[in-house]
């Protein structure tokens, strides 16, 4: 057990549950010696309930992760460049995104057995903007571990310290935004080009799961198949096995019985030889004494 395990399991619970488990883990380390790891982990604090909805986010939606953090790159350079076209798109981005978001933590925490009132989902709102503007938010943010939801800041940093730069031309505007369309239109079809990308490598994947799925079905009903037979036999062979045991226990008793009837029928034979022994000795002795 280690810190980052426990503060992994503690900002993946529900609120109800972290203080009961922070004490549970701080127990198991202080039982095995490591009385510096309890204190460590004692020092871990219950996010808020908009914290735990951030967090939400994260955990169960990893997939989102990223293209909040995109975002606030983009949006941070546009804002560096001055890049009007580019920072109307991407704001335009980031309340499409921002707003979804924050409902996607709602239904998340709603699913979890705790629905964030209105307000709390404003946090939820404030905590991703400031992971748009705000670099070391995002990182803060993306750990799945916040203790409070995040101040969204008042704006994004200007391009430089100093004078503000001098207006462009009509000309260089022209050409700014000529080029800011291309480039958007471009980005545009690099983001198609990958979509159509992962699409048929997710085509491809589904047809080959489909695949196994059917011969793992028909390996399934072939298996069921051999197991029934195999039990039908082993019921067929064990019925044999009790008749062939009875005809066994029939046959010792007639071979006993045989035996019996056997000794019994010597015995009468030995009988029957002594009285015929004793007649004939009878006979002989009668000869003699007449003679």
């Amino acid at each position: 057990m280690d810190l980052e395990t426990v503060a992994d399991e503690l900002y993946r619970l529900r609120p109800e549950e972290f203080t009961a488990t922070r004490a549970a883990r701080m127990a198991e380390a202080r039982t095995a010696g490591d009385r510096a790891l309890a204190d460590r982990i004692g020092r871990l604090r219950r996010p808020s309930l908009s914290a735990w909805a951030g967090n939400l986010l994260v955990h169960e939606s990893p997939g989102e992760v990223e293209p909040l953090l995109r975002l606030g790159e983009g949006l941070r350079q546009a804002h560096r460049d001055l890049d009007g076209p580019q920072l109307r798109e991407l704001s335009r981005q980031q309340r499409v995104l921002v707003t979804a978001l924050s409902r996607q933590a709602g239904q998340l925490a709603a699913r979890a057995g705790h629905p964030i009132t209105e307000a709390a989902r404003h946090e939820v709102e404030n905590t991703l903007r400031a992971v748009l503007a705000d670099p070391d938010a995002a990182r803060e943010w993306a750990s799945g571990r916040l203790v409070r939801p995040l101040a969204a800041g008042t704006g994004f940093p200007a391009a430089a310290e100093g004078a503000a730069p001098a207006p462009p031309s009509p000309a260089a505007e022209l050409a700014k935004v000529t080029g800011a369309t291309k480039a958007a239109a471009a980005d545009r079809r690099r983001r198609l080009t990958r979509a159509r990308k992962e699409a048929d490598r997710a085509a491809r994947e589904l047809r080959t799961r489909e695949k196994a799925a059917a011969t793992a079905s028909r390996e399934a009903f072939a298996a069921k198949k051999n197991w029934d037979g195999a039990q039908q036999r082993v019921a067929d062979l064990t019925a044999e096995l009790q008749h062939a045991r009875e005809v066994q226990q029939q046959a010792r008793s007639a071979e006993r019985t045989a035996r019996e009837r056997a000794r019994t029928a010597d015995r009468g034979v030995r009988e029957a030889r002594r009285k015929a022994d004793a007649a004939a000795e009878e006979v002989r002795r009668l000869e003699t004494q007449e003679q």
